[in-house]
């Protein structure tokens, strides 16, 4: 009974992991500020170095937690 029950979580689990790869919503919205000053051809500079703020901003958490992460397991590993 314990191993059907296993089994059928992981198919559920595999289940919604595909459907929500598979099923996205895009959304176009960006601020008042940011749309009107990147509308147009002539800023393809500035829209560069907007999305290249956003992806510095982005991947800072990222570092930060495995930073903390990699800590935790070195931590973790010292005491046993």
């Amino acid at each position: 009974m314990l191993v059907k029950s296993k089994v059928k979580k992981q198919a559920q689990f595999v289940l919604c992991t595909v459907l929500f790869f598979l099923f996205s919503v895009s959304s176009y919205s960006q601020c008042a500020m940011c749309r009107a000053a990147l509308n147009g051809e002539d800023n393809k500079v500035k829209a560069e170095a907007i999305n290249d703020g956003i992806v510095y901003l982005m991947i800072i958490p990222y570092v930060l937690v495995g930073a903390l992460g990699y800590y935790i397991y070195r931590m973790k590993k010292k005491k046993q």
